[in-house]
């Protein structure tokens, strides 16, 4: 079943593929687009600027460009975690930081708002929109902060125990980036965003820290989280300083002017990701069931109810392979110094629990990264605890140590892709014959 699990994954990966989504999506006839909001003429405009940041960036900006190819050129800025392979005509290219932003984080930031500055109303801007965008393109609202305390803020938030809408409500009042504050930077253009989610459904406002659309949450919000997570105290001087000032800055709100000609459009979010492998898993014979309802759920606890799902639909088709398929996170915390993520610590949690049951587990990153491994998840099946006790490695030990990838990689469990291109949610194969 690992091969059966494997291929469900690759072709979970290849239906998912963004160039094919955006060129589906846009449906361009002639100098029309058909967005899902808004037909848009590109013949009325002087000019078309894109945006692209996250780990998707490339793949999304290479999409856009060969959509609007050959009839129409773009100007266009792209923001990734790594240096491309090849450039693509027309956009000017940075190098961001992830988790935390660096120099190139910064100068991206101010590049795509000083490009902002001088659009107008002739002015068409796509924003592509991908996950891991908060860290690849930053810029304070107060430009006396230095990148050095902007990095201490993103340490002290992601290390603080707060779910990542918390998190940017945080960021976005504090950044010239987030919030809605990128649409408002060129206010009268007209401006269509293209979002790839690995955020919960309907919380696409916390895709990025939200840079164009409007933001629900408040300043009182982000001085409340500061002070249930006791955040000042770990905060550099200059950022504790305008919250003790009361001096953060409100975010643009629905209604807002620069919003009347906005549209957000989400390209691919869970649901594809489910039904695409939904799909796979049918192709290969299985009989499947997508439940999505463990996102964020204790490690423990999503696992022993997905085995059980597994088990009743084994139940319900008697002689038949079914498969269980999830997407989301799992809360995984970390409690030692080895190497892994949530998605392969989840597979360890599995892996007594279908010793000798002809069940297999796989657990994977989307965007081929597993927390500090360089695999993207792991695999187990019913051998795996017999296979690991006679190579001398102790499961519960391993997974004491946050050790996941090292326990699998031995036993030849680690899934190892490489990145992506691609950042959806995770997803969990769960497999019985």
């Amino acid at each position: 079943m690992k091969e059966a699990a494997q291929r469900i994954f690759r072709k979970t990966l290849e239906a998912i593929d963004i160039p094919a989504t955006l060129a589906r999506r846009l449906d361009r006839t002639g100098s029309v687009i058909q967005a899902e909001h808004a037909a848009v003429d590109l013949r009325e405009f002087r000019e078309i600027v894109a945006i692209a940041f996250g780990k998707a960036s490339f793949a999304m900006a290479e999409g856009l460009s060969a959509v609007l190819a050959p009839e129409f050129l773009l100007e266009g800025i792209l923001v990734g975690p790594a240096a491309t392979t090849r450039a693509l005509p027309g956009w000017k290219e940075f190098t961001g930081g992830h988790p935390l932003p660096t120099a190139e984080s910064f100068a991206a930031g101010r590049a795509i708002l000083d490009r902002l500055a001088r659009c107008d109303e002739r002015t068409l801007v796509f924003f592509l929109i991908s996950g891991g965008g908060s860290a690849m393109v930053e810029q304070p609202l107060d430009s006396s902060i230095a990148l050095e305390d902007f990095r201490k803020l993103h340490s002290a938030l992601v290390t603080c125990g707060a779910p990542i809408e918390e998190i940017n409500t945080v960021r976005k009042h504090l950044s010239a980036t987030k919030g809605g504050r990128l649409a408002a930077a060129a206010p009268r253009s007209m401006k269509l965003t293209f979002a790839i989610s690995d955020v919960p459904e309907g919380y696409e406002s916390a895709l990025a820290s939200g840079p164009t659309v409007a933001d629900p949450t408040t300043i009182e919000d982000a001085e409340r989280i500061a002070r249930d997570y006791k955040l000042l105290p770990k905060l550099p001087a200059s950022i504790r300083a305008i919250f003790e000032r009361h001096a953060l800055r409100e975010t643009p709100k629905p209604g807002d002017p620069a919003f009347a000609r906005a549209h957000f459009e989400l390209l691919l979010g869970t649901h594809e990701l489910t039904h695409a492998a939904h799909h796979a898993c049918e192709a290969e014979g299985f009989v499947c069931l997508c439940d999505n309802s463990t996102d964020n759920w204790p490690l423990e606890e999503a696992a022993d109810y997905l085995l059980a799902q597994l088990a009743a639909l084994k139940s319900e088709n008697p002689g038949r392979n079914v498969a269980v398929v999830a997407g989301g996170e799992v809360s995984s915390p970390v409690s030692g110094d080895g190497v892994g993520g949530r998605n392969s610590a989840f597979v360890l949690t599995c892996v007594p629990k279908i010793a000798d049951k002809k069940i297999a587990v796989l657990s994977v990153g989307t965007d081929g990264i597993d927390g500090n491994s360089p695999a993207a998840g792991a695999f187990a099946d019913s051998e795996t605890l017999l296979r690991a006790r006679e190579a001398g490695l102790d499961p519960a030990e391993f997974a004491r140590r946050s050790d996941a990838y090292n326990f699998f990689a031995s036993l030849g469990g680690a899934i190892v892709t490489g990145p992506t291109g691609n950042n959806l949610r995770d997803l969990r194969i769960m497999l019985a014959g």
